[in-house]
C-alpha cells in the first residue's frame, strides 16, 4: 500500500499557526508572571497582617510577665490560641529566651524548643518577616521581641505563621477570570493572524515563497541570458538590476547592485526618467567609449514610479543587423526588377526571332549585355562597398524598368568606409534620394527623365549628390520637404526625405539643395569621415 505523502504547508497556513502559537504563548507567559506577582503581593500582605498580629501579642501585659515562667505557658497558650483562631493565622508560637515553646497549635510541642535557624536575629531584639517552608507547607513568619522594662530588657518571642497559597491556589480561585482572558486573547490573536496572513498573500500575488523564488531565479536567468544590456534603478537612484552584458559593456568587475548609478554610470540619465516620467527611445549614448542605441522607460507599479530601467546595445551590433537586412532587401528588390527587365528582353529576342529577323536580334543581345557589363564595371571598380554598390545596381535597374534614364557619373569613387560611418545610413540615404528623384521625374515627357549620381570623397568628407530634371521646388522650400508628413503627392507620402534627414543628423552630415536654372533639383549630402558620436550616457 502506498504511503500518502502530506502535503506541506501554505504559507497562510504557516503564517496563521505561527501568530497563533505566538499570541498563545505570549499569553502564558504574561498570565503566569501576573499570578506570580499576585501571589508576591498577597505574602507581602498577608506578613504586614501576621507582623501586626505579632506586635500586639508581644504588647500584652500577660504575656510579658508570663514569659520564661515554669508554668506561664498555662496562661500564655490560652491568648495565644484564642487570638490565632480570631484572626485565622497558622499558628502562633510564644518563646522565651531560651526558644522553649509557651504556646502552639498543637499541644504536645510546647514546652519544647523552637528549632528553626532564623530565630536568632529575633532573639537579637530584631522584628523582622521571614518565609518558611514547613511541614504545614510555604508561610510567612512575623517575628517580633517581648520587651519589659520599658523596652530595656528582652524576655521572648512572639512568632505568628500565616500559611501562604501557592500559584496553583491562586489561579483556581480566579480561574474563571484567567482562562476568560486566556480565551478571548487567543481569538482575537487567531482572527488577527488569519487576516494577516491573508494580506500578505494578496500582497504576495497569492504566491508561496517557493513560486517567488523560482520567478525570481527565471527572472534573473532571463535577465543574464539576454544580449541586450540592462540596468534598473529604484527611486532612490540604487542599482536594483545590472545584468552580464551590462558588466561587460560597461567594463564592471565588481558588483554594482545597491550602488548609486552615478557612481557606476557618470552622466547617466535614469534619474531624468524618473523625474519626468517620459519615456526615451533610440537615443544614442556613449558608454565606456562605446556607442550603443538605448530605451529608458519608467518603471510604474499601480500608476506610481518606482524606479526606471535602460536597455542598451552596441550601435556597431545594431548596425550590423540592420546593414545585414537592409542588404537582402535590397538584393530581393533588384533581383525583381531584373527578373521583370530579362522577361522583357527575353520576349524582345524571341519576337525578333520568330521574325527571323535573327541578325538584330542577336545585335540586341549584344547591346543589353555591353550596357549591363558597363555599368557592373563601373560600380564594382568604384564603390567600396557592397551595400551601396547593391543599391545602386537595383536603382540603375529599376530605372530602365520606369523608363529613367540614370547616370552614375564615372568620376564616383569611394573606398572602404572608416569605423564609425555607417554603411546602413549610407544606404538610406542613397536609397531614398534616388527614389525621390525617379517620383519627380517620372510624370516628365520622354528624354526628360534624367537623374544623376555622383558619390567622392574629398577634403576628409564624403559628398553624395543626386539631381534630376523633374518640376523642382517652389523658392524657399527647400527645408520643408524634409519635414515628415509633408509631400506634393497626397497623404501617406513624406517619409524619404525626413529619413534622410534624420540620418544625416545622427553622422553630424549636412544637407544642402539647390535649384539649377535648367530646372529640377540638385541635393547634396555631406558627412564627415570620422565623428565624435553620442553626448550623454545611459
Amino acid at each position: 500500500m502506498q504511503k500518502k505523502v502530506l502535503k506541506p504547508l501554505t504559507l497562510r497556513s504557516k503564517m496563521a499557526v505561527f501568530s497563533f502559537l505566538l499570541v498563545f504563548l505570549a499569553l502564558a507567559i504574561g498570565g503566569f508572571f501576573l499570578i506570580q506577582k499576585v501571589t508576591g503581593i498577597i505574602e507581602e500582605e498577608i506578613g504586614l497582617r501576621a507582623l501586626a498580629i505579632a506586635r500586639t501579642l508581644a504588647q500584652m501585659d500577660q504575656i510579658k510577665a508570663n514569659v520564661g515562667e515554669p508554668d506561664g505557658w498555662e496562661l500564655i497558650q490560652p491568648i495565644a490560641e484564642k487570638t490565632r483562631l480570631a484572626t485565622d493565622v497558622s499558628y502562633i508560637v510564644v518563646l522565651d529566651m531560651d526558644k522553649v515553646r509557651h504556646s502552639h497549635p498543637v499541644q504536645e510541642r510546647i514546652g519544647k524548643e523552637f528549632t528553626d535557624r532564623d530565630v536568632g536575629a529575633a532573639l537579637a531584639n530584631h522584628e523582622y518577616i521571614s518565609r518558611a517552608r514547613g511541614v504545614m507547607g510555604h508561610s510567612v513568619r512575623a517575628f517580633v521581641p517581648i520587651k519589659v522594662d520599658e523596652g530595656t530588657r528582652q524576655v521572648g518571642v512572639v512568632v505568628v505563621g500565616v500559611l501562604t497559597p501557592t500559584m496553583a491556589q491562586v489561579l483556581s480561585e480566579v480561574h474563571l477570570e484567567v482562562y476568560s482572558l486566556l480565551a478571548a486573547g487567543v481569538i482575537i490573536g487567531l482572527v488577527g493572524s488569519l487576516l494577516l496572513a491573508r494580506n500578505i498573500k494578496r500582497a504576495m500575488f497569492s504566491m508561496e515563497p517557493e513560486e517567488i523564488a523560482r520567478i525570481l531565479q527565471e527572472r534573473i536567468a532571463i535577465f543574464q541570458s539576454m544580449s541586450e544590456s540592462v540596468v534598473a534603478i529604484d527611486t532612490k537612484c540604487r542599482i536594483t538590476v545590472l545584468n552580464n552584458e551590462a558588466h561587460r559593456l560597461i567594463g564592471l568587475d565588481y558588483d554594482a547592485v545597491g550602488r548609486h548609478a552615478a557612481e557606476v554610470i557618470p552622466g547617466t540619465n535614469l534619474p531624468r526618467i524618473i523625474k519626468t516620467g517620459e519615456p526615451e527611445y533610440n537615443r544614442e549614448n556613449v558608454i565606456n567609449n562605446t556607442v550603443v542605441i538605448s530605451n529608458r522607460v519608467p518603471v510604474k507599479v499601480n500608476g506610481e514610479i518606482v524606479g526606471a530601467v535602460a536597455t542598451f546595445r552596441d550601435k556597431t551590433e545594431v548596425n550590423a543587423l540592420a546593414e545585414e537586412l537592409t542588404g537582402i532587401k535590397a538584393f530581393v528588390e533588384a533581383q525583381r526588377v531584373q527578373n521583370h527587365e530579362y522577361m522583357n528582353k527575353l520576349h524582345t529576342i524571341a519576337g525578333l526571332i520568330q521574325l527571323k529577323h535573327y541578325q538584330k536580334a542577336l545585335d540586341y543581345v549584344f547591346d543589353i549585355t555591353e550596357e549591363q557589363q558597363k555599368i557592373t564595371n563601373l560600380v564594382n571598380k568604384r564603390i567600396g562597398d557592397y551595400r551601396l554598390a547593391g543599391i545602386l545596381l537595383g536603382k540603375y535597374a529599376r530605372a530602365k524598368e520606369l523608363k529613367i534614364t540614370f547616370v552614375i557619373d564615372p568620376d564616383s569613387r569611394v573606398g572602404k568606409l572608416p569605423e564609425g560611418l555607417s554603411s546602413n545610413g549610407l544606404v538610406i540615404i542613397a536609397g531614398n534620394l534616388l527614389e525621390n528623384a525617379f517620383e519627380s521625374v517620372r510624370a516628365g515627357e520622354p528624354g526628360q527623365r534624367n537623374v544623376y549620381f555622383k558619390i567622392i570623397e574629398t577634403g576628409g568628407k564624403l559628398a553624395i549628390q543626386v539631381g534630376d530634371h523633374g518640376s523642382g521646388i517652389e523658392p524657399g522650400m527647400e527645408s520643408k520637404i524634409f519635414t515628415q508628413g509633408y509631400s506634393t503627392k497626397g497623404p501617406g507620402r513624406g517619409i524619404g526625405l525626413y529619413l534622410v534627414q534624420k540620418t544625416v543628423n545622427s553622422m553630424n552630415g549636412a544637407i544642402t539643395v539647390s535649384r539649377p536654372e535648367a530646372g529640377g533639383v540638385v541635393i547634396t549630402v555631406t558627412l564627415p569621415l570620422s565623428s565624435d558620436w553620442g553626448d550623454e550616457s545611459v
